[in-house]
């Protein structure tokens, strides 16, 4: 939710190393477009999910080392999102900072809960009946949501309650991390200045 006379809450980053090369744009304030250009088929639906869910905008391109694994190509972009949601939220004023949010997917239940925080850290619970969704190793979806949530600087816990098939579980994941997102970050007109008695976060 924008207010008037708010400028755009909106980022892009440009990431290259050895291993990954990463062009990434990102605004809160969307409309759940995406425009989305990986090598990992996996990550490029969880990620057309998030921002439809959060009703965010998102360009990612992005080549990685996919010939040993994907995990380099999913940190990084991890690492890209995270930096580009701290910089389009600037000082956070007005914001409402914390959300908590439960979204099923079938027999799938995930609850993501989210402070806005400055503080980076991340809880995970989540066990999945499969450590494969295809050529998707599991293991890359804490691998990127820690990360995103260290470069964001935001408190993190994702918890899945329960679910017997494991692409309905991630998937429930990224779309409770999309509406978690967006109620955190939505601008609440009460809110004078930050959220915060320290008057900063």
């Amino acid at each position: 939710m924008m207010v008037d006379n708010q400028p755009s809450r909106t980022a892009e980053v440009a990431r290259k190393t050895n291993e990954t090369d990463i062009k990434l744009k990102f605004s809160v304030d969307g409309t759940g477009t995406t425009k989305i250009d990986t090598d990992v088929p996996f990550l490029n639906h969880m990620l057309d999910l998030f921002t439809k869910h959060g009703q965010f905008d998102l360009e990612v391109e992005a080549r990685g080392d996919i010939d040993i694994d994907d995990h380099h190509t999913v940190e990084d972009i991890g690492i890209c999102l995270g930096q580009t949601l701290r910089e389009a939220l600037g000082d956070k004023r007005g914001i409402k900072r914390y959300a908590s949010v439960f979204v099923p997917m079938d027999e799938a239940l995930a609850q993501v809960v989210i402070d806005v925080s400055n503080r980076p850290h991340f809880e995970y619970r989540a066990e999945y009946p499969s450590s494969q969704v295809g050529s998707f190793s599991t293991e890359l979806v804490h691998e990127f949501l820690w990360k995103l949530a260290l470069e964001a600087r935001i408190t993190l816990h994702v918890i899945v309650h329960y679910g017997s098939n494991t692409h309905h579980m991630i998937e429930a994941v990224f779309k409770a991390l999309g509406r978690a997102i967006d109620e955190a970050t939505s601008i609440d007109p009460r809110v004078q200045g930050v959220p915060s008695t320290k008057g900063v976060l």
